[in-house]
């Protein structure tokens, strides 16, 4: 490869001098130090990338049904079974566990050497009778084992990185639950083909993740006619309906297996590119982290708001973020995690005062040798997110959602309240284009006799906030979170 001209570096310096103060913003704003890549940072700079290419083409169902290479025969050879994937025992886990928990890969390409990584938790309690969730987190590119250990599963980590307390608040209370880490190249799913990481995308995720699923139930065949539902997070705004969509869609082969989808919910998700800008700097100026004279700008000069200089528009989300300072992008009133040590003296963690610093207990925990032998993983660095040149990414899944709405599947889209990755201005405008009739006016649903958040019902979707939650929600409000989830498995509204 020749070397760069010094016109070429020049061009190149240019291009990420306007990107300096956001890049630093998100090292800021995440959950951990930016020498561990986390969900904001890998969402922001992923959008980044895909606005100084070109803009991201919109979405339509034809993209969709257009494969792209990835195999059809979904039923794959597998080398796991349920009894040999099941978990003994978690080191560091409390005592008196008392449900049944599951960990190991899932091929789903045979021929390129391609395996999915999953947990599974089942319930406590009716895990015969309970539902089937599989949880997704975002990224693109992130872990759902952060979903299973910081948020609605049931172990969170102690600060010695070498124990579990149990969340009481957890989502296997009411539903069986699957953390799936997808695509190939995230945390310990892998491809024995190098040429698969370089067509990573949102086609073939969804594809991968039904292969998964497929073959899952083969492995787990009581769940094949178990209620199921999709839930996720984040990026898991594209990774939830696409999913969903291509159940459907193989549904109505009589030769496929049939899943018995009956929902999906997305909580902060990015759902449409346009109305994710918009939401997120509004959400800045209205919450007092922005001057008056930024966010005109903002609006003024952006192309997302039909602005025409795109240098004063870099110049003044800049000016944004430096306005907003050195606080937690995922919950804009939490602590930073300022300085951490894993060690033997760490202290018993609580579920109901969420540690700033638990992702990397986590990543402390997921490293141990012994850890991911009893998880029946490779032994290998984990990581929580992981860097790919993505392949595809509509503008916006909202013809989908559209569509999963008309197909009478129960859509709920949900937010934490203090989040500005996503913020909940994002998904209000998203439904906005959508345009639905109001079916229930919005109200205030409870928890523990107190506001839990909110609730606004449409013909065909629902909305609920979540008070006082931030990006991941269940780990900012577990027992709201937990009201919120199983009141979506019931198909009832939260409580008044």
């Amino acid at each position: 490869m020749s070397k760069a001209t010094s016109s070429q570096r020049s061009q190149e310096n240019m291009k990420l001098a306007g990107y300096t103060w956001m890049l630093l913003f998100l090292c800021l704003w995440g959950l951990l130090t930016c020498g561990e890549a986390n969900q904001a940072e890998t969402l922001r700079s992923f959008l980044k990338s895909r606005l100084s290419r070109k803009p991201a083409a919109a979405h339509s169902l034809a993209w969709f049904h257009n494969k792209t290479g990835y195999s059809p025969n979904y039923v794959q050879p597998q080398d796991g079974s349920m009894e040999a994937d099941k978990i003994g025992a978690l080191p560091g886990q409390p005592n008196a566990v008392d449900f049944d928990h599951y960990a190991g890969y899932v091929t789903v390409d045979s021929q390129a050497g391609r395996a999915l990584f999953y947990y599974f938790a089942e319930s406590p309690e009716n895990s015969s009778t309970n539902p089937l969730v599989l949880w997704l987190n975002g990224g693109p590119g992130c872990s759902s084992l952060t979903g299973a250990m910081t948020e609605l599963g049931p172990f969170r980590v102690n600060s010695d990185g070498k124990t579990l307390f149990r969340n009481i608040y957890a989502w296997n209370n009411v539903a069986n639950v699957i953390f799936l880490e997808s695509p190939a190249g995230v945390g310990f799913s892998y491809s024995n083909t190098s040429s698969d990481y370089d067509r990573t995308g949102d086609k073939s995720t969804a594809e991968d993740a039904y292969t998964f699923l497929v073959n899952w139930l083969e492995r787990f065949p009581q769940y094949k006619t178990r209620d199921f539902y999709i839930t996720g997070e984040s990026y898991a705004g594209h990774y939830v309906p696409q999913l969903a969509y291509t159940i459907l869609l193989n549904n109505k082969n009589s030769n496929q297996t049939a899943i018995n989808l009956k929902g999906i919910a997305v909580g902060n998700g990015l759902i449409e590119d346009i109305t994710f800008y918009l939401g997120r700097f509004d959400f800045l100026w209205t919450h007092a982290l922005n001057s008056d004279e930024t966010n005109k700008g903002i609006h003024t000069y952006c192309h997302y708001f039909n602005g025409k200089d795109p240098k004063q528009c870099d110049d003044f989300q800049n000016r944004a973020y430096d306005e907003a300072g050195d606080i937690d992008g995922y919950n804009i009133y939490a602590p930073l995690c300022q300085e951490y040590s894993v060690s033997n003296k760490g202290s018993q963690g609580s579920v109901n005062s969420f540690d700033p610093c638990s992702g990397a207990y986590m990543i402390s925990y997921l490293n141990r040798p012994e850890v991911q032998t009893a998880l029946h993983a490779k032994l290998s660095e984990w990581h929580q997110c992981s860097s790919f040149d993505w392949a595809d990414s509509p503008a916006t899944v909202l013809p989908i959602i559209k569509s999963l709405m008309a197909s009478g599947l129960r859509v709920w889209l949900y937010s934490g309240d203090v989040d500005a990755v996503v913020p909940i201005t994002t998904t209000r405008y998203g439904i906005n284009i959508l345009n639905p009739p109001i079916k229930t006016a919005w109200r205030s649903w409870s928890n523990n006799d107190e506001v839990g958040g909110y609730v606004v019902e449409y013909e065909g979707l629902t909305l609920v906030t979540v008070r006082e939650a931030g990006h991941f929600v269940p780990s900012y409000q577990p027992a709201r979170a937990l009201t919120m989830i199983s009141s979506f498995l019931q198909g009832t509204l939260p409580p008044p």
